[in-house]
């Protein structure tokens, strides 16, 4: 039979909980709350459309779910949307009107690594908090060191994406002979760069590079010079509609080489526009693929179809699952901050997290410090597959994995 002390210890727990869980149903209805206001940024027309959507959604998603059980406190998150359309010019437009004018407490943002760099100063000298859940490029996070910068990433960098297809192309396939294409943005020139220093440090050059504007719609030329230079293997950087007609140039050549891409060859237009049979076989690394074995996953897929159901399939799983994270963590930041939405006190925060956050895309324990703000590894990307119109784990081993969420330190 339970003690006397037990009982008393567990009326009070009841009698505290009741408390709480009252006081968060009457602050999530009180009207006169303060939102905190939270700045987004992404490209919601143009060619970047897709994963621009999938990134409000995503958000979106977060921001709802944490209002319906009381926000911060009883304070409501409230989204401020602008639109980049892609263009670097938009985009700096957007970063200014967002943390000089509207003031916001802090802003999740950017997709184009060229939009995302014209913008970057812009939080830094106002010491803005930025937390960028879909940009990969390089330079994002290193363009200001990170001890003196307020600019935060949840994505893979392109130095990983790129070391990650180099490590699967010459040290896993034993392929040499690498071709490279990208186009000419902030993209495209990074991930030459970074694709171009891994090959270097395996004494290896790229056997060909071709480059090539936004809207290049054949890019036969291209892929006609990269097979006459004896090409083995070619990685793509660019994003999804050129992604969609190199694929089809190449599937129109007959023309059977390995193909390799980061991310953006997984977007849901490039299979819409490209068509289940010149994207077969073709490989890109990836944070997040769809798949019933990992709860959490599985779980936000169902609550995102319900949230947003004309959003079939998800222009950008990857978008959406990282935006949705990158509020849970910044939420945990207001807490550990006590509020307070300055962008030191949350960079100081950032940088010395204390709780774990079990996310849909990991589990990001401690995923910054002073001296890096990128919380992703290595270990944490994956290499996705398109097969038979929908992407799925290259390797069998990794779909057995999957439903472990990898930490960027283990």
């Amino acid at each position: 039979m339970p003690t006397a002390p037990f009982l008393r210890r567990a009326a009070r727990a009841l009698v505290a909980l009741i408390a709480l869980t009252g006081g968060l149903a009457a602050t999530a209805q009180t009207p006169t709350a303060t939102p905190i206001r939270i700045g987004l940024i992404a490209p919601l027309s143009g060619g970047s459309a897709d994963f621009g959507t999938s990134v409000r959604n995503g958000a979106q998603l977060a921001v709802a779910e944490i209002n319906a059980v009381g926000g911060y406190l009883g304070r409501p998150l409230e989204l401020v949307v602008r639109d980049d359309k892609a263009n670097p010019d938009a985009g700096r437009a957007a970063a200014e009107d967002l943390v000089l004018r509207e003031k916001v407490a802090y802003t999740i943002g950017f997709c184009n690594t060229g939009v995302a760099l014209k913008a970057l100063d812009v939080f830094e000298s106002a010491r803005h908090l930025l937390m960028v859940p879909c940009s990969q490029g390089t330079a994002v996070t290193t363009k200001t060191p990170p001890a003196q910068s307020h600019v935060f990433r949840i994505a893979p960098a392109d130095h990983m994406n790129a070391r990650f297809l180099v490590r699967e192309v010459v040290e896993r396939r034993g392929l040499k002979r690498v071709a490279l294409l990208a186009d000419r943005t902030g993209y495209g020139d990074g991930g030459v760069r970074d694709l171009t220093a891994e090959l270097e440090k395996r004494q290896m050059k790229p056997v060909y590079v071709g480059r090539f504007d936004l809207g290049t719609r054949d890019m036969t030329e291209l892929l006609q010079a990269a097979r006459a230079a004896g090409a083995e293997a070619l990685i793509n950087y660019t994003v999804g509609p050129e992604q969609a007609a190199t694929v089809k140039s190449r599937a129109a050549m007959g023309w059977k080489v390995p193909y390799f891409a980061p991310w953006p060859l997984s977007f849901a237009s490039v299979l819409a526009e490209a068509g289940p049979e010149a994207l077969e076989g073709t490989l890109m690394a990836q944070s997040v693929i769809q798949d019933g074995a990992n709860e959490r996953r599985a779980s936000f897929l169902a609550r995102y179809t319900r949230q947003h159901p004309t959003e079939r399939p998800i222009g950008s799983l990857m978008a959406a699952a990282q935006s949705y994270d990158a509020v849970h963590l910044m939420l945990r930041a207001l807490f550990q901050t006590r509020g307070d939405t300055t962008g030191p006190a949350l960079k100081a925060a950032l940088e010395d997290l204390r709780e774990p956050y079990r996310g849909v895309v990991s589990t990001f324990d401690r995923p910054f410090s002073k001296d890096d703000h990128d919380a992703f590894s290595d270990r944490m990307i994956w290499l996705g597959e398109w097969r038979g119109g929908r992407i799925v784990y290259h390797y069998p081993a990794d779909a057995k994995m999957s439903s472990v969420l990898r930490r960027k330190g283990e």
